[in-house]
């Protein structure tokens, strides 16, 4: 009966000693958020900076720009005829 009592606390000290090395430290699960934060970082960095290079060069994004372009110079022509340059 001794050595049947001996033989489960034996078992269940290995099974405790070995439970607690799975757990990871606080340290451990600090790096660990750190990584996954780093992870997530730079994926929506990288998902920003291609969803803008799509944008820019968009045709919605080529044509506004064109537009603006044309209106900018048909202002300008339009100011230098209505008040034209004094040498």
């Amino acid at each position: 009966m001794k050595l049947l009592v001996a033989i489960s606390v034996l078992v269940l000290v290995l099974a405790a000693h070995s439970n607690a090395e799975e757990e990871a430290t606080v340290e451990q699960r600090f790096v660990q958020f750190q990584q996954q934060m780093q992870t997530l970082t730079d994926d929506i960095a990288e998902k920003t900076k291609t969803a803008l290079e799509q944008f820019h060069t968009s045709d919605f994004a080529v044509k506004t720009k064109n537009f603006f372009t044309e209106q900018f110079e048909k202002l300008k022509v339009k100011m230098e005829e209505t008040f034209p340059p004094q040498n």
